[in-house]
This record gives C-alpha cells, structure tokens and sequence, in this order.
C-alpha cells in the first residue's frame, strides 16, 4: 500500500465513522482473492475481475452474487458463494493490516468523540477483522451490512448508526474508500473523507 493523503475533515464534527476495508484496514487484496477461491468452488473461475470487484467495494456479499448472475445469466447461490467467501477469508485474515493514515486518526480521537464502524460485511467477519488487528476496543458502535435492510450504497447502515451512536446525521463525518459507501454517506446526509486506497475518482 502506497501512502495516501487524506483531506481530514474539520473540528467541529461530532461523531467519526469508519468504513472497515480499504478504509481502516488493508484487506481489499485479501477479500479478493477470497471472492476468487469462493467462485471457483462453485466452477465459475474468472465471472468477477479485480477492476469489476473494486468498483463494488462496500456491497454486501449477497448483493453482489445477484448483480452478477444478472450480468452473466448464472444461478449462483448466494448463500453458498458467502459462505464460501467468508471461509477463505479468514484463512488469509493474518495478511490484513492497519491502514495506518486512517488509523492513526481514529487512534488520536478514540475516546474523544463517539466512533464507530459501518461495513457492508458480515457481522462475524468485521469482528474477527477488528480483533486480528487489534482495535477491537477504539470504537463504540459496529454495524454490519447483516443489521439493516438495505446495504450500500442506500443510506441505511450509517443512519442506523449514526442513530446508535446518538448523533445528528449532519453532525457526523464517514471515513469511506468505495463508491458505494461514498454514495451511501452523502445520502445519509453526513460529511464523507474519501480514502483513496483503491479507488481512483473520475
């Protein structure tokens, strides 16, 4: 991972949310490469490259077997894919490290001001993640795509926490790397710092 500059928001914000991959972690290649072992259990090697996949950073993962059987004209289960996925991910979860320019900030402000996680993965995932790189403890809140209806890029993952963490909307700021997480924020209303881990805006 090369450095990145990040335009870090103002004070005054009220409450930090963090995207978990690409964002305060590096695992983007990790899930990759699950994604890749996942579809090849299930005889479709090569149906989800690496530009395709990081466009889709943040959905979920059942979202993303549905958008692609409607591409490709497949039948994949998604159930079966996700549990695939999540399998071979947590055989390489030692590779995943700390993106330490957004880390370091969240370090600064721990105890500060009320944090959080937002991520379109699986509750069990994220969790086992968080403690991998030990920073299980930093945040007051975690919500996986798995507690709300709708994943991203609709809103509701950074309503509902910002709802849990008891702060306005308006008030609270998202650290985010993917296009649908960036969407999802901006809908929700709040300030977004874009982290150009693997995303290049056009």
């Amino acid at each position: 991972m090369n450095d990145i500059d990040l335009n870090l928001p103002s004070p005054g914000y009220k409450a930090l949310i963090f995207d978990l991959d690409g964002t305060l972690v590096d695992s983007m290649p990790a899930h990759f490469k699950a994604w890749s072992q996942a579809l090849a259990d299930q005889g479709e090697p090569g149906v989800f490259p690496e530009d395709i996949f990081y466009a889709m950073g943040g959905r979920p993962t059942r979202d993303i077997v549905e958008i692609i059987n409607g591409e490709k004209g497949l039948h994949l289960d998604p159930d079966a894919v996700a549990l695939s996925k999540k399998r071979h991910y947590l055989k390489v979860l030692d590779t995943v490290e700390l993106l330490e320019e957004v880390a370091s900030f969240a370090r600064d402000n721990r105890g500060k001001v009320p944090m959080a996680v937002a991520s379109g993965g699986s509750r069990v995932v994220v969790e086992k993640t968080l403690q991998s790189v030990g920073i299980s403890d930093w945040f007051d809140e975690v919500v996986s795509s798995d507690e709300v209806e709708n994943g991203k890029p609709a809103p509701d993952i950074f309503l509902e926490t910002a709802l849990r963490l008891g702060v306005a909307p308006k008030d609270c700021v998202v650290f985010e790397d993917g296009r649908a997480g960036i969407a999802a924020a901006r809908a929700a209303g709040m300030e977004v710092v874009v982290v150009p881990t693997h995303l290049h805006l056009d």
